[in-house]
């Protein structure tokens, strides 16, 4: 038998693996799964290449939790090690990094992560464990050996009897972690981190049920078998190339994925790329709401089908975070803090790449199949404007396959709407005007108006329509967008021609004085304008720009116009040449006169739904007394 000190200056690390770590030590299993896994791939190829002369067979890993004895056994059937190997990747190696680790580390926390890092992943064992034994056979024609460590540098080391191939690691464990002695809290790690391993993983048995045989009786019980639990799927849908999936494939596989979720996904894409870069993966569109705050960190990040973690901020461009699926590459440092992460110059490659494919299936989708394009496209919208507003490649490929729905059901790309409108919504500035409502129900008097005069009015309701307008005008030459209730039309849209008022300057002033008088204390700005005797009486708009601030200020990014919390803000435009307008500046009695802009300013504040509690009833109860 050998003893040794571990080659380590520092005294003991364990309790600074410990310390440092604890708040994710439950990560032990994974790592020594993950070695598991990398020796039996290892045995693999070595048989491949012909340089084992041995049989690979059908390997798995298994994990034996014996609760009376507080042990977890992880065995594999993979390479093994001889007494050499331990000593060179057990006690050397593992610790190569210690001292960089101390100095790098000790003041930073749970975030920096350096299991892996620095080739610690099976001394991960001891944030669970007070004690670690390794018995191994290497496939090599050389004895079994046995390694023990109690947690401190002391180790020994001896031949001992072991039949078969491969490694079995036994943890002993401290009594600050019995919670991993529950078969459901193993099940639980295996599921989250090892659910998509490359080799099976048994983890006790299960009862199968097999067929009846012939000549059965209807209510003779169905005989079962004991079986081996294999708690993972070794060759999940994203290892296989895309031409050997059908639809229902990948539905199923979202279905393993999120079990609790109900909705079939509109769509997915599927990543494969191995240069400059490897990565594999298959990304989803689920149906998506206007809500901003939609539930992130859905998409799960693998390295070589291990699970590292679901926030892939850094690595998933931010705007299809609200994507879910899986993603995994051997390229992206594994534990490294988040901050390192979205430095790596590979992981901005492959942020660059996802975005490319994502924008790459939204425009064959739109091009192969627009009808089911369009019908989707309320449920993926957000996405897509909100790629659009932080990727600047983004934006010029989605371009061409982003549309604008009309309030009467019609998709438009921009092209498109350019075209339709151009002759009739461009303004004496040569300014193409886009009329656009957020509301249909709440605005529909002023589309009505807008629809009258021939004009095309959107629909655009998401949460970051305003800045996408903004966007939108200063990537493009000669664009504003306007919301129907704005302004009145004539001012929406100015043409050369406009209509000559009814009234005198010094007959606008007088009513301007009126109106004044009665509306002061509800913060209107009154404004007489020459429209179409037609044409409402009174109209309330709300300003295009203070609005649209007040807008991008409550979906962020409004702040740094430094506004504050901005008020409502609301015009009052008195159109001159309606009839009703002319009787207001000509009735005689002062009383009849207010009761009658009142009603004429109350039937504009419930056209605008501005009207409501007791002002409404008041409104109401007035209106019946005019009836009788």
């Amino acid at each position: 038998m050998a003893t040794g000190k571990i080659n380590v200056s520092v005294e003991n690390i364990f309790p600074l693996i410990k310390k440092f770590l604890y708040s994710d030590h439950e990560i032990f299993l994974r790592e020594l799964i993950s070695n598991a896994t990398d020796a039996t791939l290892k045995l693999k190829h070595l048989t491949s290449i012909g340089e084992a002369k041995v049989e690979y067979g059908n390997p798995q890993i298994e994990v034996k939790v014996d609760k009376d004895n507080k042990q977890i056994r992880i065995v594999d059937q993979g390479i093994g090690m001889t007494a050499e190997e331990v000593k060179k990747y057990i006690n050397e190696v593992a610790f190569s990094g210690a001292e960089e680790f101390l100095d790098k580390y000790k003041d930073a926390g749970k975030d920096s992560g350096i299991i892996g890092h620095f080739g610690l992943g099976f001394y991960s064992a001891f944030m669970v464990a007070d004690k670690v034994e390794i018995i191994t056979k290497s496939f090599k024609d050389e004895p079994a050996v046995h390694w023990t460590c109690d947690g401190s540098p002391e180790f020994t080391l001896e031949e001992t009897q072991k039949d078969d191939r491969g490694t079995e690691i036994i943890l002993h464990v401290a009594e600050d972690s019995t919670e991993f002695l529950e078969d459901s809290k193993i099940r639980e790690l295996l599921t989250k981190y090892n659910k998509f391993m490359p080799i099976p993983i048994k983890f006790g048995t299960k009862t199968e049920t097999l067929p009846k045989p012939e000549g059965a009786k209807e209510d003779d019980p169905a005989p079962t078998q004991e079986v081996d639990d294999i708690i993972n799927n070794p060759t999940p849908a994203w290892t296989k190339k895309p031409t050997d999936l059908k639809e229902e494939d990948y539905k199923n596989f979202y279905r393993e994925l999120y079990p609790m979720q109900f909705e079939e996904p509109l769509f997915n894409i599927h990543l494969n790329v191995d240069y400059p870069f490897n990565l594999t993966g298959i990304l989803y569109f689920p149906k998506l709401t206007n809500d901003l705050n939609v539930q992130k960190d859905r998409i799960q990040l693998y390295q070589n089908q291990v699970f590292v973690t679901d926030n892939v901020e850094g690595i998933v461009p931010e705007f299809l975070t609200m994507l879910r699926g899986v993603i995994d590459s051997p390229d992206i440092p594994l534990n490294v803090s988040r901050s390192y992460l979205q430095a790596d110059g590979a992981v901005k490659k492959i942020s660059s790449y996802i975005t490319k494919k994502v924008a790459d299936k939204l425009s064959s989708l739109f091009k192969n199949n627009r009808e089911d394009f369009e019908q989707k496209w309320n449920d993926i919208k957000v996405v897509i404007e909100y790629g659009m507003l932080s990727e600047e490649k983004f934006f010029e490929k989605a371009d061409k396959f982003a549309l604008y729905p009309t309030v009467d059901g019609s998709y438009f790309t921009f092209e498109e709407l350019e075209n339709k409108i151009k002759d009739n919504q461009t303004d004496k500035d040569d300014k193409l005007v886009v009329l656009y409502a957020s509301d249909k129900e709440a605005q529909h008097s002023y589309i009505e108006a807008a629809k009258a005069k021939g004009y095309e009015v959107l629909l655009m309701d998401s949460p970051i329509v305003s800045h996408l307008m903004q966007k939108l005008e200063t990537s493009k030459e000669k664009l504003s967008f306007a919301r129907v209730d704005a302004d009145h039309l004539d001012n929406l849209i100015k043409k050369e021609d406009t209509a000559i008022s009814k009234l005198s300057d010094e007959e606008k002033d007088r009513l301007k004085a009126d109106l004044e008088k009665v509306v002061q204390e509800k913060g209107y700005t009154i404004q007489m304008e020459a429209m179409d005797s037609s044409a409402s009486p009174f109209i309330i708009t709300e300003p295009e720009f203070m609005r649209r601030m007040k807008e991008m200020q409550q979906t962020g990014g409004g702040g740094m116009f430094g506004m504050g919390n901005m008020p409502e803000m609301y015009n009052l435009i008195v159109n001159t040449n309606h009839e009703l307008v002319g009787e207001i500046l000509n009735t005689k009695t002062a009383k009849k006169r207010e009761r009658l802009i009142n009603q004429s300013l109350d039937l504009a504040r419930l056209s605008k739904g501005l009207l409501k509690g007791e002002e409404l009833t008041n409104f109401i109860a007035r209106s019946y007394d005019m009836i009788k």
